[in-house]
């Protein structure tokens, strides 16, 4: 499926209206002041903390970088009707609390040459998730894994150039891996991110 995060721009001064930051690297104003740091950066690992409710606002916010991770802060603010220095207060607060996770592309897999898709379900030896969870994060084409309830343990997520290599990956590569049991491919056979069509 196609990766659904987000790119916002907050480089130059508070009245600059440019685009997005396509390449991830966010460099801010910080919140209302000027030349103040974000407090910490992309990716950074938030530990236990507690989830702080969201407003209205926030929930919107979400929804419009989801569907366009390139809309500038002055963009945002104008949309959800609060000033930008609101705006940038915001989403910054929405990053420290670890709400975004990180920005980056929505990739149409099939023109970027990945014609297979499959959801793969794995059954897994007890108490052995994190070290599953490692050698399928490092399998080429995985771009979501889940610990998950029911028949099966693990849910994973590929894109692969054909069937075949689709084929050898589950062969060769995961049914490999000593703590699988067992596997099951689901073939994608048409997606739709929902993320493109937000509703109100």
């Amino acid at each position: 499926m196609a990766d659904e995060q987000m790119a916002v721009d907050r480089s130059g001064a508070p009245d600059d209206d440019t685009g997005g930051d396509p390449g991830g690297a966010l460099r801010g104003t910080g919140s209302e002041v000027p030349g103040e740091a974000l407090s910490a950066p992309i990716g950074t690992p938030t530990g236990a903390l507690p989830a702080r409710p969201l407003d209205a606002i926030d929930r919107d916010i979400l929804r419009l970088l989801q569907t366009d991770g390139r809309a500038s802060v002055r963009s945002v603010a104008e949309r959800v009707h609060v000033s930008r220095a609101n705006a940038y207060a915001r989403i910054n607060r929405l990053i420290d609390d670890g709400v975004i996770r990180g920005f980056s592309a929505r990739v149409n897999h099939e023109r970027a040459g990945h014609g297979a898709s499959a959801y793969i379900t794995l059954k897994i030896v007890q108490n052995s998730w994190r070290t599953v969870r490692e050698q399928l994060g490092a399998l080429p084409g995985a771009t979501h894994i889940a610990l998950v309830s029911g028949d099966f343990d693990v849910l994973l997520l590929v894109h692969t150039p054909d069937n075949r290599t689709l084929r050898e990956l589950v062969l060769t590569r995961i049914q490999a891996i000593p703590e699988v049991l067992s596997t099951r491919t689901l073939l994608v056979f048409e997606e739709t991110d929902l993320n493109t069509h937000p509703h109100a």
